[in-house]
C-alpha cells in the first residue's frame, strides 16, 4: 500500500511540474490508489495466507 502512496505523491509532484489543471490533482492520484488497491487485492497480494 505504500507503494501505492507513493506513486499517488510522484504523480502529484508530476502533475504541479507540468501545471495540469485542477481536477487532474484530484482524478489522477485516486484513481491510482483504487485502482491499484483492487488489482493487487485481486491478485492476492493482501491475504494473510501468505
Amino acid at each position: 500500500m505504500l507503494v501505492l502512496l507513493a506513486l499517488a505523491i510522484g504523480a502529484i509532484v508530476l502533475l504541479a511540474a507540468v501545471k495540469a489543471g485542477a481536477m487532474w490533482f484530484t482524478v489522477v492520484p485516486l484513481g491510482i490508489l483504487f485502482i491499484g488497491s483492487s488489482v493487487i487485492r485481486s491478485l492476492g497480494w493482501f491475504s494473510k495466507e501468505r
